[in-house]
């Protein structure tokens, strides 16, 4: 292995060394070990599934965040609300992912139960990409489900121009058999607000659709993002949804929603009060296990089977993309953009740990 080169673009890191360097940068900022340890595995994990608005490019925010004391770095996540199917956990502002970890074992715990576990978080922070959480259950033999309220508000009413919704993400993950699960992963937005930051690391244009100004016109270039705002997906039917999503995840878990959202890509000091909410669906409650994914099998077969448009070559299912880069990042490592390589390096020399070794 040797020392990656910032000016590379073929770069390539594997997924235990971006695990190993942000972990590492964790502790060295004052997170408990085991914390970072945890923290940095979620956040490896959403390079190698392509999720590179909520990976490595993150780190930086993170830190400028728990530098000025926006974050608990030790905190007691506990439960304030709780009956047999359901609970409510206040994350004493800690990092999201710590939140949301703990949010998911206990649904899992819950569904074994009651057959459905749902657990709410309110005092919790930016947690990367939904369909990490939405996942575990997986191993459960259980489907997950996956809320939050966005941690900006970068969408306005349909009509509207007062930003008082987020992308809103959601996310389910469905077991099947012998084909790979369906794990649909979307903000109810046309894209993630961090597409457009990785957009602009990149030194990309966005594609139109994603954003437009504040008069209607397309907002391609995302250093300019400010001066506009994202586009819901399906119109009105989108803003319905990101509505109903913020209900779910942020008002009823007492978290912030509309204008008490904080924007933490420009305030590093206030809480978020973040909410996001998980629920598990334990397949042994509803039948026999293997029967159910041996109908999800055949569902998944006969899409993928069915007649296609012309100049189609394939019909994709959800998470099958996902799955893909997963396979070829694992095998091939994971490419950085080379700004994000030289800021890292910075990043590195400054805290005095070994920088990214590139494969």
């Amino acid at each position: 292995m040797k020392p990656s080169n910032p000016n590379t673009h073929s770069a390539r890191f594997a997924g235990a060394e971006l695990e190993r360097f942000i972990t590492q940068a964790l502790e060295r900022l004052g997170l408990p070990a085991a914390d970072a340890a945890t923290t940095g595995q979620l956040m490896a994990q959403a390079e190698l599934q392509g999720s590179d608005g909520h990976g490595i490019i993150r780190l930086l925010p993170y830190a400028r965040r728990i530098r000025a004391g926006g974050l608990n770095l030790t905190p007691t996540i506990k439960v304030v609300q709780e009956r047999p199917g359901m609970a409510l956990i206040d994350g004493d502002n800690g990092m999201g992912h710590l939140v949301m970890a703990r949010a998911a074992e206990m649904a899992i715990e819950k569904a074994r139960i009651c057959g459905i576990g749902w657990v709410g978080s309110q005092h919790s922070n930016h947690a990367g990409p939904a369909s990490l959480y939405a996942r575990m259950p997986l191993a459960h033999n259980m489907i997950g489900l996956y809320f939050a309220v966005g941690n900006a508000n970068h969408l306005p009413p349909w009509g509207g121009l007062s930003m008082l919704l987020s992308t809103n993400p959601i996310a389910v993950a469905v077991p099947a058999g012998e084909e790979p699960a369906i794990v649909l992963d979307m903000a109810t937005t046309v894209a993630a607000y961090g597409k457009v930051k990785a957009k602009a690391q990149r030194g990309e244009m966005m594609p139109e659709g994603w954003m437009i100004d504040r008069t209607g016109a397309p907002l391609l270039d995302p250093a300019r993002a400010d001066e506009g705002f994202l586009m819901p997906i399906g119109g009105y039917k989108g803003y319905g949804l990101a509505l109903i999503v913020g209900l779910l995840a942020g008002t009823l878990n007492g978290a912030a929603m509309g204008k008490a959202v904080v924007d933490f890509n420009k305030d590093d000091v206030t809480p978020t009060n973040t909410g996001q909410a998980i629920m598990a669906i334990d397949l042994s409650a509803w039948g026999d296990i293997d029967a159910f994914k041996a109908r999800v099998d055949t569902l998944v077969r006969e899409l993928r089977a069915s007649e296609r448009m012309p100049g189609v070559e394939r019909i994709w299912l959800p998470g099958e993309q996902s799955q893909a880069k997963r396979m070829e990042h694992a095998a091939h490592g994971v490419a950085l953009p080379p700004a994000l390589q030289k800021q890292l390096a910075a990043f590195a020399q400054e805290l005095g740990i070994p920088a990214l070794q590139a494969l």
